[in-house]
């Protein structure tokens, strides 16, 4: 049965995230699969050396999408 919710569930995926100073400049690159702590961690796109000690562009940042409701949701209504 474990598979079968497997077939549907979320796989746990890494993700790129920059560390920017108060002014904006990314300072670092991190790839992980839970949020960094700290309110300094931005999730982005892709890492680009060229980010680091300049300014983040605005298109680099990744805006989340309200989640859709998944099929263990659905057969539990």
């Amino acid at each position: 049965m474990d598979f079968f919710w497997s077939l549907f569930s979320r796989k746990s995926r890494h993700r790129y995230y920059a560390r920017v100073d108060a002014q904006g400049v990314c300072l670092s690159f991190r790839h992980c699969s839970q949020p960094p702590g700290g309110e300094e961690w931005v999730e982005i796109t892709e890492p680009r050396l060229c980010w680091l000690k300049r300014p983040l562009p605005k298109s680099a940042c990744v805006i989340r999408q309200p989640r859709a409701i998944t099929a263990r949701q659905l057969l539990s209504i």
